[in-house]
């Protein structure tokens, strides 16, 4: 396996990049104390977005339950009548991945779990359902390798319940940061002063927020074989598969989780970072 690996230390002070659901800053342990943790897919996201900016073209990739109505509006562009590309719309998002029936009393269009799908397989499908006239024979037409702006789902992957020929293994590769020393989350009470004038008003509000310090190792790795092979990126010119790369490892380098991006800015750069080119071989943290 032809692969990159990026082994990263960043240092953020007062911060609080990724939350639990209690709104603490996340933890784990490991060599017998408690450390601050991000994890890999809050991480993955900040990347992904990031990329975006880098190479828009080629990172087009959206998640999510409403993409719905961009295929009805892509069937439309194809010939088709409104009320008929609802309808064969809707009947893709019950084969890839489950109308939400409740959300359509109500006006909505969305499925039960999110898809991850870009503007060109969009229309590809528009396209294939005109040529074929069925959804699942159009869905049989989809091909990774005549999706350009699906980088993002090439790195990261997707998983398709309903039918597999649709899952991506991804080929980027990342551990959950953790601090390369004990941590212990510290609690930063606050108020607000009332603006409006009067003798008892007090503070307008008070409250509580977590946050922590730490230095992280972070690491990630890139499968370059993976990423160019024919269910992936196979089809890009060297120049393009330069272009995607670089974008991926400076967006790997330079993203940051955005919670609390105001009151707590984590905006910093890595203090060392070791890339390893191996021509052969597994990740190795």
């Amino acid at each position: 396996m032809r692969h990159i690996e990026l082994h990263i230390l960043q240092s953020f002070p007062v911060s609080c990049l990724n939350r639990d659901d209690l709104n603490s800053p996340k933890t784990a342990v490991f060599g017998g104390v408690q450390r601050a943790r991000v994890s890999s897919q809050c991480w993955k996201r900040a990347i992904r977005e990031a990329a975006r900016e880098e190479f828009p073209e080629f990172y087009k990739g959206k998640r999510g339950r409403l993409f719905v109505e961009p295929l009805k509006i892509a069937i439309q562009d194809e010939g088709f009548e409104e009320s008929k590309a609802i309808e064969v719309a809707k009947e893709f998002a019950e084969t890839l991945a489950k109308l939400d029936k409740d959300a359509e009393k109500k006006g909505i269009l969305r499925v039960k779990t999110a898809y991850f799908t870009t503007p060109a397989e969009i229309i590809k499908l528009a396209k294939a359902y005109k040529e074929k006239g069925e959804v699942k024979k159009a869905i049989k037409e989809l091909k990774m390798e005549d999706i350009k702006d699906a980088s993002d789902i090439s790195l990261f992957g997707r998983m398709v319940a309903s039918d597999h020929t649709l899952t991506v293994e991804g080929a980027a590769m990342f551990g959950h940061a953790l601090s390369t020393h004990k941590v212990e989350n510290e609690i930063d009470y606050f108020s607000a002063m009332e603006d409006w004038p009067s003798n008892d008003a007090g503070a307008a509000i008070t409250g509580t927020l977590e946050f922590n310090s730490a230095t992280y190792y972070r690491f990630a790795a890139l499968n370059l074989d993976m990423l160019f092979d024919k269910d992936h990126l196979e089809s890009l010119d060297p120049q393009e598969r330069k272009a995607v790369v670089k974008a991926f490892v400076k967006a790997t380098l330079l993203a940051v989780p955005v919670a609390r991006r105001n009151s707590m800015n984590g905006n910093v750069t890595p203090s060392y970072v070791l890339c390893v080119l191996r021509e052969k071989g597994h990740p190795i943290q």
